[in-house]
């Protein structure tokens, strides 16, 4: 063979080694997470991995480019590893930069629930109405800031008002065990809660998620729930509901690239690939202030197209959103039973808002109405998710006239 010939098919055979090696170190990283999380543990047998296919298959290479194949080979499993352990270092196991937290506001107050759960949380006190008015935020995980739109008006009328950020978003805890985030755990604290403040029912006000997670809760708790308002509401079953809609499909060419560019990165494929194989291993790379940061991030991106195309910017504020609780409370989502067989046997009186240009599709809107015995569905012209930001007076409204009724 031409030494031409031989040399190029030696370095080209040494570049399918190094590209092969590299890839079997990162398929035995993400397999071995299903076994251990601890990170230094998962980047050796990575690196052993990738030194010893390295060497394997660099060592044919090297007879096509010099005499001492063996000591060649060593050295070119030691230099691809070292090249590929750096890389790995500057774009996946490197954190990113993440803001301080804030200071919680000298409003905000803490629940250390029975189910483990500390949880933040602002009251308003009313007067002489029997049943709290507790809202529910959405995301899952999306904390609000404070008390949402209506609070203070509601208290002006009589009604306890509070509003809490979930465990897993806002400034309440995180779990240690990220699998931990289900729609059962978040029933379970909002059960704690109503004990907590001692109130024999509830009238519950959940946005979007938060409309789900009030269906759910009335499934198990029928008798503890006074009136419920579903605002914006998301499915109310995820596995039957079908395409509800989705805010990326109206982002324009700019924030779909800037999207693109944050979830591209090689360490945000790298915690999207260990989600679901290695949940405790993602939580170990990126943890929870950076994951929820991110999080912000492509809210902040996507916010705007929540709204109407001629509607007012979407809010933003500085309570970080929840990452972990968001990705396995919606997975778990897919796996709770059906809650509809016992919604149809109750009779809560309900009140469904929908915006006429919200992204959820109208069908998942009117299942609440057709579920629900007596609801009511008020759709709500020039207002898209947010209802209550965009459409202010009409909100108010409908939710003061609907809680005033006896």
């Amino acid at each position: 063979m031409p030494t031409f010939v031989r040399r190029t098919a030696g370095l080209l055979a040494g570049l399918i080694a190094a590209l092969l090696a590299v890839a079997a170190a990162a398929f035995s990283f993400l397999a071995l997470a299903s076994v251990t999380a601890v990170i230094p543990m998962l980047c050796a047998a990575a690196v052993l991995v990738c030194l010893l296919v390295a060497y394997l298959l660099g060592r044919p290479s090297m007879r096509l480019l010099t005499r001492s194949a063996g000591r060649a080979a060593v050295w070119f499993a030691v230099t691809v590893t070292a090249l590929a352990a750096v890389s790995a270092w500057l774009l996946v196991f490197r954190p990113l930069p993440t803001p301080l937290a804030s200071a919680a506001p000298a409003y905000v107050r803490y629940w250390d629930l029975p189910t483990g759960s500390r949880i933040a949380y602002t009251h308003r006190k009313g007067g002489a109405e029997p049943y709290p008015v507790i809202f529910l935020h959405g995301g899952p995980g999306t904390a609000g800031e404070g008390l949402p739109e209506g609070a203070e008006e509601l208290a002006a009328d009589g009604f306890d008002v509070y509003a809490y950020d979930q465990v897993g978003a806002g400034r309440s805890s995180r779990l240690a065990d990220v699998t931990g985030y289900t729609v059962a755990r978040q029933v379970a604290d909002l059960e704690a809660i109503r004990q907590v403040i001692g109130a024999p029912k509830m009238i519950l006000v959940g946005r979007s998620w938060g409309a789900t997670l009030t269906a759910q809760y009335l499934a198990a708790h029928p008798g503890r729930v006074d009136k419920a308002v579903f605002v914006s509401p998301g499915a109310l079953w995820a596995p039957g509901a079908g395409d509800i809609g989705e805010p990326w499909n109206r982002l324009t060419p700019d924030q779909a690239r800037r999207r693109d560019d944050l979830l591209g990165s090689p360490r945000m494929i790298a915690l999207s690939l260990l989600l679901e194989n290695g949940p405790a291993a993602a939580h170990a790379l990126v943890p929870d202030r950076e994951a929820d940061w991110r999080m912000r991030e492509l809210l902040l991106i996507g916010k705007d197209a929540t709204t109407c195309p001629d509607g007012p910017p979407a809010p933003t504020h500085g309570n970080r959103p929840g990452f972990y609780a968001n990705q396995f409370t919606v997975a778990d989502a897919m796996r709770v039973p059906d809650p509809r067989p016992r919604l149809r046997r109750l009779h809560v009186p309900a009140l469904i808002m929908r915006g006429t240009c919200d992204y959820i599709k109208p069908h998942v809107a009117a299942e609440y109405r057709d579920t629900i015995l007596g609801a009511r569905l008020a759709e709500v012209a020039n207002a898209g998710h947010g209802i209550a930001h965009e459409q202010t007076a009409t909100y108010l409204r409908l939710l003061r006239g609907f809680l005033r009724e006896h």
